[in-house]
């Protein structure tokens, strides 16, 4: 490894001059990198001395830019199977907010230093915290598969997410908070009113929701195979994604089997007699289609419904009927306050599931251990329940935290 001083006269008369660090890498090829400052060249070749003894360095010519290998990723994530919808946030994510900002510099150039500037500008460019979050963790994941391939020798911004990461979230945490009941978790009052009001192909939903915690991506892919009506269980076996494409679920322990109480069980025979068939794509000797039941929850042709139409057209009208609004800020033609549905999503009945899961019997819960919790959940870990629900698990010292009576609730709903 040599550092010298080289000079030159341009056409002009000029004298210039350059610092080139002289080496040859583990694989016996010659190699140079000429440097403006002195101190950058010597950085330069202490830091590639060591690289290559441990056989880890890679040279300016054998790498390539950003915007290079994130297609190589993108294709490494197709040929690996990944969903429709895991691949196209990951395209989005290289197209608008990685490609524009790096797109052009080489591999090697990506340090914790240039990183960081690096959020700055997505900062400065109207970037949220949580979007900057989201595009360092693909940076990272596209750094990894380009050290796999042998084109950088750092992930940097694994470096970065490493190093500052418990302090991340431990501060995300306090922001955030705890889930709370009336804001994030429904009441047992609202959920018994929703029940009630619920009816039509919207009642079997809405019971499998709150009593079985499935995610709405389950919930649009559950089968009725995989329904055992005998042991009243839900097995969860697949999911759908915001294409409507059918996947295996979140996780290895997303597969799971859910024990539900004889209501939803009822109901699911009941619905399962008006339920939507699909056309199986084959005629019968009369030349008529042959239509199968497939899905518990589908749209009127019997395939895969939007997640948007459940809950336009089922959820939100459903909340507003049974009373549970809020305000919308907007006055109708008569000057009165337009009422919107106060929970946006699915997810806040599978709050209102773990809830249930989780309250005291004495309460009308089930009360059951995390562990249990966990599984019913379909969490990969039990960290994540904990994380999410800790403060719900009764203690010796406090009294009910929430009124999930089940009598209650099932006594109203029937």
């Amino acid at each position: 490894m040599a550092v010298s001083k080289r000079e030159w006269v341009t056409p002009k008369g000029e004298t210039k001059s350059a610092w080139v660090v002289r080496y040859t890498d583990a694989a016996g090829k010659r190699r140079l990198k000429t440097f403006r400052l002195k101190k950058d060249a010597d950085a330069f070749a202490a830091t590639a001395s060591v690289e290559i003894k441990q056989g880890t360095h890679v040279a300016d010519r054998e790498t390539v830019t950003v915007e290079a290998a994130g297609r190589l990723w993108i294709a490494s994530t197709r040929a690996a199977g990944l969903e429709r919808s895991s691949i196209e946030d990951y395209e989005r994510t290289l197209r608008l907010h990685i490609v524009p900002f790096l797109g052009n510099l080489r591999l090697n150039a990506l340090t914790t230093v240039r990183l960081r500037a690096y959020e700055d500008e997505l900062r400065e460019a109207g970037r949220s915290a949580s979007m900057i979050k989201r595009v360092m963790t693909s940076l990272g994941t596209m750094l990894a598969d380009a050290q796999e391939r042998g084109l950088v020798v750092r992930n940097a911004a694994r470096e970065m997410q490493s190093r500052r990461g418990s302090k991340v979230d431990r501060q995300q945490k306090r922001q955030k908070g705890k889930l709370k009941v009336g804001v994030d978790i429904p009441t047992s009052d609202e959920v018994r009113a929703l029940i009630s009001a619920a009816d039509g192909r919207w009642r079997p939903l809405i019971l499998t929701a709150a009593f079985a915690g499935l995610r709405a991506s389950e919930l649009r892919g559950l089968r009725w195979q995989d329904i055992d009506f005998d042991r009243r269980e839900i097995r969860v076996h697949q999911r759908a994604d915001r294409f409507n494409d059918i996947g295996n679920p979140k996780s290895v322990s997303g597969e799971r089997a859910v024990p539900v109480p004889p209501i939803v069980i009822n109901t699911l025979r009941e619905w399962k007699l008006a339920c939507p068939r699909r056309h199986s794509g084959k005629l019968d000797p009369d030349g008529k289609p042959v239509m199968v039941l497939d899905l518990v929850f589908p749209n009127g042709a019997g395939k895969v419904d939007n997640l948007n139409n459940m809950l336009k057209r089922g959820l939100h009208p459903l909340w507003v009927k049974a009373g549970v609004t809020v305000e919308s800020g907007e006055t109708d033609e008569k000057g009165r306050p337009v009422l919107v549905s106060k929970y946006s999503g699915l997810h806040c009945l599978r709050h209102w599931a773990a809830s249930f899961m989780i309250n005291r019997r004495e309460d009308g819960g089930l009360g059951l251990p995390p562990k249990i919790v966990q599984e019913r959940l379909g969490h990969s870990t039990i960290a994540l329940t904990m994380d999410l629900y800790s403060h719900l698990f009764p203690k010796d010292d406090d009294g009910s935290e929430l009124a999930n009576a089940a009598d209650m609730v099932l006594g109203a709903a029937t």
